[in-house]
């Protein structure tokens, strides 16, 4: 005797060997040899063979006309043997019977399965929904099938070109363009991304990278709604100065200048003023929720995304020939010992003599200039006398901050690293080395490190809380390597060597600064009674909210920048048919270019001196995934640059590393921001 049985979902036809009580021993056509209970056998038959008998099932199941068969089965519970009978006409023979349960089973949407061998047709609403949905799978398949050919040919199909950023960076899987895309770069053997590229979808892998980071952070675009631009207290004091700007040519929020007047007592009055938005914009208003959603303008080689509006920007920036509303910090110094004898902060305006340009002055201001030597590099220029009683103040600020450093038991900061400034246009890039340290930088990063740490301290004494860079070990203990991190109290930044240090200095690009002004504006008005009046009051759920979401963006935007950064220096080699280049070891087997800040690994590198020169053979490079690949040719002397080995980074604290870790753009080339808040005239280009 032989049978027809269901095991596991699947129907299988044997011999019987044996029976034993409900059980049959049943050997199939394999060899194979299996227990089958009674329930499960279907038909018992002698003829045909097992294997024959399901040969020919298989084809009665192909020819089954299933809409006939939901016809005569009704709608009440059948079996199939029942059916059977009313579809052949006759009582079905074993092998048509067999047929007619593979054809059962393998229409679901026809017939609902009740129990072994037993069925019941589906209602006729819901055969006609399934029927519509497999035609329109069947349709939907016959396009996606047109959209793998369009893509394999070059060509993105209509319905992908609005859905591009979609596609790639958020796909909704279970649509038939995402299909479509993943089929075609599977057969292509490719990715999404670079296919996107291939087909017109992204017109250069510099888009993919924007659109990326704007699909993630700027849902809604990088643009602004329109909005009324506020305006100072029109009683504001008219500050007796004539102030002066140091940025680069490019930069448009401009943050901070400085004054100098010579007292009657033969002291000296030095001015900073910082841009002064806070007088206008309130916390809460239209433009303060435009600015906290961003948190900080984004800098890339080449461009830029605001924090604010522009012309929010040009209202409050510091431009040449304006009296800018703006928050000072006078310093009273003796020229003596360029000791600080006092220090007053207010609210005025402030008349802006000239915006100093980088381009036109790095080359002419040099250390010798500074001091009134002669000789070359000692032409005029505007504000000399100026330049050179700031320069020497800035060297006694820096002299006092290597003792503080000292002091929290830290080496003095490196001053002979170097710094890459990225000029983009046209799609053209240049990038410019400068070295760390020079004239005007050392200014700039001196006394916006003074003001940040002086308004920290009155902060501090006024009992208003604000947003502090701390460095140091934690009540706690922090780890092994110190780290940078946001506070609302004052606490010492040893990298820097200051007791505390309040960003302040550049509100027109960071949200903190705003924060810190609007705090500091109350201590300047109000004196004993700024903890009353001040926006923020201690422990503040806001201010603790500010600055979780500032830490997240900041960092955000800073490995966007970076990867623009290592994106133009790819575009560097192919715009300079770089085939050899020269590059220095930073450790192990990390080496970085010794004419563009880019970083590679080499594979195998034999182990080197940190600083030393080697000369590389780029292989090839890759502006979708930003990999580099190149192999060592020879070692060379040691680099001249050899600080580029970054020594103080490796240990974690911060010596000239603090000043210039994370460097901010303005436009094309922008005044540099580092992760401590120090502005030093530069660029987006330090690595």
């Amino acid at each position: 005797m032989n049978v027809f049985f269901e095991e596991s979902g699947d129907f299988k036809a044997g011999k019987v060997l044996s029976q034993a009580g409900e059980a049959y021993q049943v050997e199939l056509a394999s060899g194979k040899r299996s227990k089958v209970k009674s329930r499960d056998v279907l038909i018992q038959f002698e003829q045909p063979e097992p294997e024959v008998l399901l040969g020919s099932a298989k084809g009665i199941a192909a020819e089954v006309d299933l809409d006939f068969l939901w016809e005569v089965a009704g709608q009440e519970e059948f079996g199939f043997a029942e059916l059977g009978l009313e579809y052949f006409g006759h009582a079905p023979l074993p092998f048509e019977a067999a047929g007619l349960v593979l054809a059962l089973h393998a229409a679901p949407i026809y017939f609902h399965k009740k129990g072994r061998g037993r069925y019941k047709a589906a209602p006729e609403q819901t055969l006609k929904a399934a029927l519509a949905g497999i035609e329109k799978k069947k349709q939907q398949a016959i396009v996606q099938a047109g959209y793998v050919d369009e893509l394999k040919a070059g060509k993105l199909p209509a319905s992908m070109q609005s859905i591009v950023q979609q596609l790639l960076f958020k796909p909704d899987k279970n649509t038939i363009e995402y299909k479509a895309l993943e089929a075609a770069a599977s057969e292509l053997q490719t990715t999404a991304a670079r296919l996107m590229l291939n087909t017109g979808g992204l017109a250069s892998p510099k888009e993919l990278h924007m659109s990326r980071f704007l699909f993630e952070h700027f849902p809604r675009g990088a643009g602004f709604p329109q909005v009324e631009v506020p305006g100072a207290p029109e009683d504001l004091p008219l500050a007796d100065v004539a102030a002066f700007s140091i940025d680069d040519v490019t930069t448009t929020e401009i943050d901070d200048a400085f004054s100098v007047r010579r007292l009657a007592d033969g002291k000296l009055q030095v001015g900073i003023h910082i841009a002064a938005p806070g007088l206008a914009i309130r916390p809460d208003d239209a433009i303060d929720r435009i600015a906290r959603a961003r948190m900080s303008t984004v800098y890339m080689p080449g461009d830029k995304i605001t924090m604010l509006p522009d012309e929010v920007v040009n209202a409050f920036t510091l431009a040449e020939g304006t009296d800018c509303p703006a928050l000072s910090l006078y310093a009273v110094l003796d020229p003596q010992d360029w000791s600080v004898v006092s220090t007053t902060t207010r609210a005025e305006r402030v008349p802006i003599a000239r915006n100093l340009r980088l381009n036109d002055l790095d080359a002419i201001v040099t250390e010798e200039a500074l001091a009134g030597g002669s000789g070359e590099g000692t032409a005029d220029y505007p504000h000399k006398e100026e330049l050179g009683l700031l320069w020497q103040w800035a060297l006694q600020l820096e002299a006092g901050r290597m003792k503080k450093r000292e002091a929290f038991g830290l080496r003095p900061e490196q001053a002979n690293r170097v710094d890459f400034n990225f000029y983009v246009e046209d799609d053209v890039v240049s990038i410019v080395r400068r070295k760390r340290g020079a004239p005007l930088d050392k200014i700039v990063a001196e006394l916006m490190i003074f003001a940040n740490s002086t308004w920290g301290k009155l902060l501090h004494d006024s009992g208003v809380p604000g947003i502090y860079r701390s460095q140091g070990p934690g009540a706690g203990g922090w780890a092994a390597k110190i780290q940078v991190r946001m506070v609302t109290h004052a606490a010492p930044h040893q990298g820097l060597g200051v007791d505390q240090y309040a960003w302040s200095t550049s509100p027109l690009r960071r949200y903190t600064d705003l924060v810190n002004q609007w705090q500091i504006l109350a201590c300047a008005s109000h004196g004993v009674t700024a903890p009353l009046v001040a926006p923020f009051k201690h422990r503040d759920a806001t201010l603790f909210s500010i600055v979780s979401a500032f830490d997240a963006a900041y960092a955000a935007y800073n490995d966007f920048q970076q990867n623009m950064e290592r994106y133009w220096c790819l575009r560097w080699l192919a715009q300079e048919n770089a085939r050899q280049v020269d590059a220095v070891v930073l450790k192990e087997d990390l080496v970085r270019l010794v004419e563009i800040p880019l970083v590679a690994r080499l594979a195998g590198m034999p182990q080197l001196a940190r600083g030393a020169q080697v000369r590389l053979d780029i292989l090839r490079w890759d502006e979708v995934d930003l990999s580099l690949e190149a192999r060592l040719l020879e070692v060379a002397a040691a680099a001249p640059d050899a600080a580029l080995a970054l020594e103080e980074e490796e240990e974690g604290d911060t010596g000239e590393a603090a000043l210039a870790e994370v460097v901010e753009a303005e436009g094309v080339v922008a005044a540099v921001t580092t992760e401590e808040g120090v502005d030093v005239p530069g660029n987006a280009g330090t690595a």
